[in-house]
């Protein structure tokens, strides 16, 4: 069966939450894993659908991962300039990679930022290990935008990509 992209249900919000935690801390992108603040912040999706759309792609019922895309003027919102919108917190099972769910649900923060009005552009940030997630939005046609590179905190440098719309 196809996969399916549709809203997170407020009943898959902390299925997801631990999915989003789970690929952070199983892909070592945490510092401190289990006891990293930011582990919080990628578990509260009922807090990211306040202020944003927390999409995810579900296959027979179950959620294979999912986004959260932010318009302009979101809180959510990290690069995103006049005329952007941004997506957040990439993240797919580890059990369903590779099957197209990534790609589909870029190709749906895509589809949600084309039809904004004014929005001229999608934006996003990664961590430089995020090697697959780097691959689909080259595929997508995101350039690197390397002068926008910013650091959350000392230790860490997100790369940034751009997708005129």
């Amino acid at each position: 069966m196809d996969i399916e992209i549709r809203a997170a249900l407020p009943a898959e919000y902390a299925e997801l939450g631990e999915i989003t935690g789970q690929a952070y801390t199983g892909d070592g992108l945490l510092d401190l894993n289990e006891d990293d603040h930011y582990l919080n912040v990628l578990r509260d999706v009922a807090g990211r659908a306040g202020h944003g759309e927390v999409i995810v792609a579900a296959r027979d019922g179950e959620v294979l991962g999912g986004v959260t895309f932010a318009a302009p003027g979101s809180p959510l919102a990290d690069i995103a300039g006049p005329g952007e919108a941004e997506f957040r917190m990439l993240a797919v099972a580890a059990e369903a990679r590779g099957a197209g769910a990534g790609e589909a649900l870029v190709r749906a923060c895509v589809d949600r930022a084309r039809a904004l009005d004014g929005v001229t552009a999608l934006v996003l940030s990664t961590q430089p290990a995020m090697a697959g997630a780097q691959r689909i939005y080259a595929r997508l046609g995101f350039v690197r935008t390397p002068e926008r590179d910013w650091a959350p905190i000392p230790a860490l440098t997100l790369l940034t990509y751009r997708l005129e719309l």
